[in-house]
């Protein structure tokens, strides 16, 4: 088989990448074309994503393929739950808003009130967080009702960038399955549910599957960049889903956390599970590639040693972040926890000091240094990954033999050293370019030349050298659990 070639970009929270994805029957390669910051832009009282710029740099990432030889198809994922809003010309009516602004405080529990919350699980069955689409809209609704009024189509981010690469609006399954507004069972949009809460259910456009071709890059764009006509190939677009097509399993029940900005622990199904034990744990359901699912729980992830390392860096600190893991190794572990997923730390500011604050107002040590915040910080995810396991196999009823710890997070032997102690279970890191990985599998499935996402996985193993982190400290680690439970 002849080696074919896709543009994989990837927009993360933080930043974005725009890579070159190959396979030649046998094995993927990915090597980096263009990366970028994604920077989050504040006028007046709003968080915005720069998206004109994020755009502009996928292009500049397509004009660096140029040299690479031909390109078969290009494919987006993002973060998840932000969307565009674009008129019945096809203009973005406003900068997207970033998740993290302040517009969705109490919109959730306005909503509980008017559909309540057992319908909502019922019906979408995903995880409450201010943050989803849904409260999102809310929030428009009832600040902006006039923007809505104007608006013809909602894109997500995914399907936004997709929409500028070819013109066409669609809704891909993945992304649309963040949103709490998804019917889980039967992956359409829920109208009924919209109607109730006074959104027009007729601005949210087809829900199509992952893995499949959406159109080709608009001519004027061909004709700005110098390059030829291009599949543009709807992958799976939330960057979680794509992350989770590359995890490197050869069997079917296994655990997963994809480690970045955010971590999600979580494992792949058929159906998806939407009972009332799930909904207690606050456990989501989202779509992936060819009809499977992925069960999992959100949970703040390396947001907080990037977010403890900017301020660092205002305080004149510059450090890397293999620094700050070399301060973490040699502190005494588990003297201090958190609750990583308190919501004093979702806002952007000084982490460190919060960190401190949670441990005084706990009664545990405080963390002083550097390398004792980095340290509290990866001992609480790995204690908050092993819940989140726990939960998990609760719902499943299944006993998992390995979590693959794909991502960002698969860089830290701390982080995947603490998390197999934690859960007790061997830790397998990496891929870290598991999306992109994802990404270009996806894309690879469309063009025909992968029959399945099992063989597509299979030949990543076989790509990849993988490194294997055994559990330790059993009775340690166990203790330490108890203690994490009673400051939650």
């Amino acid at each position: 088989m002849s080696r074919k070639q896709v543009l994989a970009v990837d927009y993360g929270a933080s930043g974005g990448r725009v890579m070159l994805g190959g396979f030649d029957g046998t094995s993927f390669t990915i090597s980096e074309l263009h990366r970028f910051s994604n920077d989050p832009v504040i006028l007046g009282d709003t968080m915005y994503w720069d998206v004109l710029r994020l755009f502009f740099e996928m292009k500049q990432g397509i004009v660096k393929s140029k040299t690479h030889g031909e390109i078969s198809g290009i494919g987006v994922d993002t973060w998840g739950v932000d969307f565009g809003l674009l008129d019945r010309k096809g203009n973005l009516l406003d900068n997207p808003v970033h998740y993290r602004d302040g517009r969705t405080a109490g919109r959730m529990e306005e909503t509980f009130k008017i559909v309540g919350r057992d319908r909502l699980y019922e019906e979408t069955g995903n995880q409450f967080m201010e943050i989803n689409t849904l409260f999102q809209l809310m929030a428009v609704k009832a600040e902006r009702p006039e923007l809505l009024q104007r608006t013809d189509s909602l894109l997500l981010m995914p399907d936004l960038f997709q929409y500028f690469l070819s013109g066409t609006k669609i809704s891909e399954k993945s992304i649309a399955s963040t949103t709490q507004m998804m019917d889980m069972r039967q992956g359409r949009w829920a109208s009924g549910l919209l109607e109730t809460l006074g959104l027009r259910a007729g601005m949210m456009r087809d829900i199509l599957p992952g893995a499949v071709k959406t159109g080709s890059l608009r001519p004027g764009l061909r004709k700005e960049l110098g390059v030829p006509a291009v599949d543009v190939i709807a992958v799976a677009g939330h960057d979680t889903e794509s992350a989770m097509a590359a995890v490197p399993a050869r069997g079917e029940d296994f655990l997963f956390i994809s480690c970045g900005t955010w971590g999600l622990l979580g494992t792949e199904l058929k159906e998806p599970v939407i009972d009332e034990r799930s909904r207690r744990f606050n456990i989501t359901n989202e779509a992936g590639l060819e009809g499977k699912y992925a069960f999992l729980k959100n949970i703040i992830g390396l947001w907080l040693i990037q977010e403890s390392r900017r301020q660092w860096i205002r305080e004149g600190k510059e450090y890397g972040f293999g620094e700050l893991e070399a301060m973490a190794v040699g502190q005494e572990p588990l003297k201090c926890l958190i609750n990583p997923d308190a919501p004093e730390f979702v806002p952007a500011g000084d982490i460190p000091e919060r960190i401190r604050e949670f441990c005084r107002r706990t009664g545990q040590p405080v963390p002083q240094t550097e390398g004792e915040i980095v340290c509290c910080i990866d001992q609480s995810l790995a204690l908050a990954y092993r819940k989140a396991m726990d939960e998990i196999k609760a719902c499943t009823g299944k006993q998992y033999p390995v979590i693959h710890l794909i991502g960002g997070g698969a860089q830290s032997g701390l982080l995947c050293q603490m998390t197999a102690d934690a859960c007790g279970l061997p830790v397998v890191a990496g891929p870290v370019e598991a999306t992109v990985y994802g990404n270009a599998m996806a894309q690879f499935l469309a063009l025909g030349e992968l029959g399945s996402l099992a063989q597509a996985r299979n030949a990543l193993a076989d790509t990849l050298d993988l490194i294997v982190y055994e559990p330790h400290d059993k009775a340690l680690w166990e203790e330490a659990y108890e203690r994490y439970k009673e400051i939650l």
